[in-house]
């Protein structure tokens, strides 16, 4: 059988992101090395070099921040219950005529993010067969098997596969018995028709009850890809992991060629 295959054309990246924050209120503006975080994200995209990027903000001072620095940015409704919505909003305001084929979500709390992993996520977009891409990397630290707070991604993939196809996400310790867990990483490639599909859906069962808006995805029959890669980048969400933040990137600043 022929594997179909519908290569992305024209995508876009868009970086959700909202002041209100229970551990780290307005996070989006945090200064990293004299700059708002949701700047530095902008940043990370940007070099990552798949197309235009635009921040999809709540509130006028993150569009603000991100404008002040030379990026783009689209003002949204704050009340949209997650950042598939948020995307989906700024995606019809930015480009109503539907020109962009594919859409990258970074995370607005991702200072720190390697420009690679958005790349990685796209590419599994070759595949026709694919409504959405994302990543995911092997535990290695014990305790993460048991966390909740650590999103499990269940793949089918051959021994020594580089990627696979996504079966399940969990909160809980799955698959059970000898082998690798994978920490799932919520950076998301969608095929723009399948987004729109998505947010589209109601909430199904399995995603209200283990809180992972992409097991609506499965339960409707979309499918999933996954890429392994080899680490799981900073999420900043206490003041904690922002110093961590501020630690990594002056340290990247620091080691540049020429300094």
């Amino acid at each position: 059988m022929t594997v179909p295959t519908a290569s992305i054309r024209n995508p876009v990246v868009l970086v959700p992101a909202r002041m209100a924050s229970t551990r780290l209120p307005g996070k989006p503006l945090a200064d990293i090395l004299g700059l708002p975080m949701i700047v530095q994200v902008w940043r990370r995209a940007m070099e990552a070099g798949i197309g235009p990027v635009w921040v999809a903000a709540a509130e006028p001072e993150i569009a603000e921040a991100v404008t002040r620095a030379g990026g783009k940015a689209v003002l949204t409704r704050p009340d949209h219950p997650s950042g598939s919505d948020r995307i989906v909003e700024a995606l019809d305001q930015i480009d109503p005529a539907g020109e962009f084929d594919a859409v990258v979500n970074v995370q607005g709390d991702l200072p720190t993010l390697d420009p690679a992993l958005p790349v990685r996520a796209l590419g599994l977009l070759d595949d026709g067969a694919v409504d959405l891409g994302t990543l995911a990397a092997e535990i290695r630290v014990e305790n993460e098997r048991t966390d909740p707070n650590v999103v499990k991604a269940v793949v089918a993939a051959a021994p020594g596969a580089d990627q696979g196809r996504a079966l399940y996400f969990s909160r809980a310790t799955v698959p059970a018995g000898d082998g690798p867990h994978y920490h799932h990483i919520g950076l998301y490639a969608w095929r723009r028709k399948a987004l729109a599909r998505f947010v589209a859906l109601p909430p199904s069962p399995l995603e209200m009850r283990e809180k992972l808006e992409q097991l609506r995805a499965l339960e409707a029959g979309m499918r999933i890809d996954v890429a392994f890669v080899d680490t799981v980048p900073l999420g900043v969400d206490t003041p904690r992991d922002l110093d961590r933040a501020r630690e990594i990137l002056a340290a990247a600043q620091a080691n540049r060629p020429g300094r």
